[in-house]
């Protein structure tokens, strides 16, 4: 008759891990991916039609954009293709994470970086100050520098199980990341705010400006706080790749919508108004191709160049002619 195995190494072995648990998130989460990867393409179309013109290194970064998405996408599919046909069954679906699943993180910061210290560059321009920008790139570095850390600890350790024991790094990555979207998004809504004057309907546009940007800037902001409280609330499951995976399309996407919302069938005007980003303002003036105007009309101009970025067009061509009068 066989011996049983000892009591100890009975009372030693792990509790089986739910699949639910387990594999549930994952397959959300690549879902939700998929999902937010197609309206990505769609607006990236939708931008390469609209501004032919545009500045070469917007449409450089759009294109990156798009491979490096692209990228995170096919990886994401991979993960999840692994565990549920490759090894279907099989006990290591159970213990060793995907092999796609390692190069996660660093994918994820390869595309949120870029973009937050795009807009920390327009953060520079709209606020003319070099302190606040410096330190939200900073915050954006630290963040590049935790995801490429989690996904080498991951790497070296790929086993579901140890995934608990990666606090510091994933803390890092996510809290700087938050942090610097709080930054930016604070720098501009008091930024906008500051400039508000007497003129109701000016008004009005400036504080359709500041709710865009402030849900903008929440949506990353909040994606990346619950990223990490849901891996440090519930260790023992994947349920913050249910956030984790589609991360960087929340970036993405933020991105180019507001470079969708500027005015693109304008470039054939004659009398174009500068843009809050493409020019320079300094003690309360304005120059445009060569041109310094009044201060009054510097403070209108300064209206239509955030209009520009932030809201419709039919929102800017109302504002127009106010920044190339003398009114």
């Amino acid at each position: 008759m066989p011996s049983s195995p000892p009591p100890e190494a009975a009372a030693a072995a792990p509790p089986a891990p739910d699949v639910t648990l387990l594999f549930g998130p994952l397959l959300l989460g690549v879902l939700l991916n998929t999902l937010l990867y197609g309206v990505f393409l769609v607006q990236a179309f939708m931008y390469y039609h609209r501004y032919r013109k545009d500045r070469p290194w917007f449409r450089y970064l759009v294109l990156y954009l798009l491979i490096m998405e692209t990228v995170n996408w096919v990886c994401d599919i991979g993960l999840i293709y692994e565990p549920l046909i490759v090894r279907y069954a099989t006990p290591q679906a159970l213990i060793t994470s995907p092999v796609m699943l390692r190069p996660d993180a660093v994918l994820t910061v390869l595309i949120s970086t870029p973009i937050q210290l795009f807009i920390a560059w327009r953060v520079r321009v709209v606020t003319n100050s070099r302190i606040l920008p410096a330190f939200i790139s900073l915050f954006a570095l630290i963040s590049l520098g935790g995801g490429a850390s989690v996904t080498t600890i991951v790497t070296l350790h790929p086993d579901f199980s140890q995934f608990s024991q990666f606090h510091p790094e994933v803390i890092t990555w996510l809290v700087s990341s938050a942090a610097c979207d709080v930054m930016l998004t604070g720098s501009l809504v008091f930024s906008l705010w500051i400039r508000k004057g007497n003129v109701m309907s000016t008004d009005s546009y400036l504080n359709k400006i500041i709710r865009l940007t402030v849900q903008t800037g929440a949506i990353t902001a909040t994606g990346s706080l619950a990223d990490v409280i849901l891996y440090i609330a519930l260790p023992n499951s994947t349920m913050n790749f249910l956030i984790d995976f589609p991360l960087s399309k929340l970036y993405s996407n933020s991105l180019i919508s507001t470079l969708n919302a500027r005015p693109w069938r304008e470039e054939t005007s004659q009398h174009d108004a500068p843009n809050v980003l493409f020019e320079r303002t300094t003690n309360g003036t304005i120059t445009s191709h060569g041109q310094t105007t009044f201060n009054l009309s510097a403070r209108r101009s300064y209206y239509v160049r955030v209009l520009r970025f932030f809201s419709s067009g039919s929102l800017t061509r109302s504002l127009a002619p106010c920044a190339v009068c003398s009114c």
